[in-house]
């Protein structure tokens, strides 16, 4: 049996994954979805585990990478194509991805890596940055979509604005 190392705790459609079916990674999402976006491009979300990524069932300690790419939207229609592909968080998006945080660094084993993503549309990377634990280690910080690692117990007092 291979054990799985690797968690996607918010899959969507896998849409950034290579191999969307690689055998060591858990692909969590809290949602189903089968559909045709109004271009016509199917749309799947079929996650492997179904779960929160504000309050996971793996132990402490247990993966070696995470990939935490949380909803980032706020305002979109209930059913439109944005919603459907991405997820929208509510009024508590703060505290929801605080939370998402704090379970992604819990599953992760010390010195693990975390890759979060974020796309600054409506919310700014340096509101949502202020809510991890710790200060990532590098990333991309000119585009719109913003890709940082973390390195888990490498904790700064320094912060990263934007």
């Amino acid at each position: 049996m291979t054990r799985t190392r690797i968690l996607d705790a918010c899959c969507g459609s896998r849409m950034f994954w290579y191999d969307r079916d690689n055998k060591y990674t858990v692909y969590q999402d809290n949602r189903e979805l089968d559909t045709t976006l109004c271009d016509g491009r199917k749309l799947k979300i079929t996650p492997g585990l179904f779960g929160d990524f504000r309050k996971m069932i793996y132990a402490d300690n247990y993966f070696d990478l995470v990939v935490f790419d949380p909803p980032h939207l706020v305002r979109a229609g209930k059913t439109s194509w944005l919603a459907q592909k991405y997820g929208v968080l509510d009024e508590n998006w703060k505290a929801d991805i605080k939370a998402g945080f704090a379970e992604c660094f819990r599953v992760l084993r010390p010195f693990g890596t975390l890759v979060f993503k974020w796309n600054t549309e409506q919310i700014p990377f340096s509101e949502v940055i202020k809510l991890a634990p710790e200060q990532p280690l590098f990333g991309d910080k000119r585009v719109n979509t913003r890709w940082v690692v973390f390195c888990k117990g490498t904790r700064t007092s320094d912060r990263v604005t934007d």
